[in-house]
């Protein structure tokens, strides 16, 4: 398997990886534009923008695209994150130049059809109301919004339904006008595919671009702090956030195997220690989230209220043990299980598709599947023990939804973590 990166003339930069055994492939645009890169009036509409691009071109309609993919039995979708939007589809391998065709169509010549906006409006606010009524989703937008308030990093990326409802299409189009230039925009492929095509390609579809520079973008400063609603539900939803590096920090590896050793799985501090031997939840796990300048270690679980108490202090206790009596055995489980993820994850062109765009974005190339896992080695006990020993010096962000009364105190949890 070989990777391939072309930078255009104007910018753009395309990536592709054949893999030989592949008969079919996975291809798509990302676009380096979020929700962070909103302004406060435009919370939202980088999702909005999503939704769109399936509503019609200058050259075909919403049926259209569904059909162009779909009649040769592919599928096409898309996605919006807090630091990029991504259009992507999976085909057979004679299928690839007709699937970035549709994409390049949907990313370029939208065409904000009054009449569609105000459908794909209803149906962002029906979406909008349904993260509402699942607490375990709304409660990591509350975690995000107290760990950086007043910050684009802290806004929903659905956006509040009142700015939902006032956007028009020269809002939309003013978003594309500054975040869809092609400096902005990365094509990445994988799995059957022929790169010197698809740079042919890319150059007819994408070449005529004038290059641009998008607003500058507002920094990340955690802060952290605590939100809780009461609501009369069956469990508390209890979520935890520490500040944990940007993935371009050097201690990134130890940020992502510290959650693991944490709560990665079943064989985890908090899994074990929670769920197996006190029986307090029947979900917990510990995750670490990577953006540009910052990141958050989350830790998530579900209990009764009168539980509550116990969990939220156990967690913290293993926050505070990893610092002090990690084990190799617990590092070298961890290893091998973000090594394993890795590699089975990249045997998909999707995941591997997904990750050539990704390793664009932000290193501006592709490290070897080697370098990447020679990164996973270098992390040691020591240096674990360190980084844990950094993260618990920080500031807690807490969000707490449910029957949440008998939760201990912010202060005393704060205390705790420190002591």
């Amino acid at each position: 398997m070989t990777v391939q990166v072309h930078r255009m003339g104007n910018g753009l930069r395309v990536v592709t990886e054949r893999m030989p055994s592949m008969k079919s492939a996975s291809i798509g645009v990302w676009v380096l534009a979020g929700g962070r890169h909103e302004a406060p009036e435009q919370n939202g509409i980088a999702h909005f923008l999503e939704h769109m691009a399936f509503k019609g071109t200058k050259t075909r309609s919403a049926l259209q695209i569904a059909e162009a993919i779909e009649d040769v039995g592919g599928y096409i979708n898309a996605y919006t994150s807090r630091e990029m939007t991504a259009y992507y589809a999976r085909v057979l391998e004679e299928d690839t130049g007709l699937a970035l065709d549709v994409i390049g169509d949907i990313v370029l010549n939208q065409v904000f059809d009054p009449k569609e906006i105000e459908i794909e409006r209803t149906v962002i606010l029906q979406e909008i109301g349904q993260s509402h009524d699942t607490p375990d989703d709304v409660i990591f937008d509350w975690l995000q919004e107290a760990s950086y308030p007043a910050q684009p990093m802290g806004r929903t990326i659905l956006g509040p339904a009142e700015r939902v409802r006032a956007f028009n299409r020269s809002d939309l189009q003013r978003f594309v006008g500054e975040y869809y230039g092609p400096g902005q925009l990365v094509i990445a492929a994988a799995g059957a595919v022929d790169h010197d095509v698809i740079v042919r390609q890319a150059e007819e579809l994408f070449g005529h671009l004038e290059p641009r520079t998008p607003p500058a973008e507002q920094g990340a400063h955690y802060v952290g702090g605590d939100v809780r609603r009461e609501k009369d539900l069956e469990q508390v939803h209890f979520a935890l956030a520490l500040e944990s590096p940007g993935y371009r920090a050097a201690d990134v590896y130890d940020a992502q195997i510290h959650s693991v050793v944490l709560g990665g799985g079943m064989s985890s501090r908090l899994f074990q220690e929670v769920r197996e031997k006190r029986g307090l939840c029947y979900t917990i796990f510990a995750q670490a989230s990577a953006f540009a300048d910052s990141g958050l270690l989350t830790i998530y679980a579900g209990t009764g209220a009168d539980d509550l108490p116990q969990l939220a202090e156990l967690t913290i206790d293993e926050l505070r043990r990893v610092a002090d009596d990690l084990r190799t055995p617990e590092l070298d489980r961890a290893r091998s299980q973000m090594k394993a993820g890795l590699l089975m994850g990249l045997e998909s062109p999707s995941n591997r598709c997904e990750r050539l765009a990704r390793m664009i974005a932000i290193w501006d190339r592709v490290p070897t599947l080697d370098e990447t896992v020679a990164r996973i080695d270098a992390v040691t006990p020591d240096s674990l023990r360190a980084y844990s020993e950094r993260v618990c010096a920080g500031a807690l962000t807490l969000a707490l939804y449910g029957p949440v009364s008998k939760a201990p105190s912010y202060e005393d949890l704060q205390a705790r973590l420190v002591a």
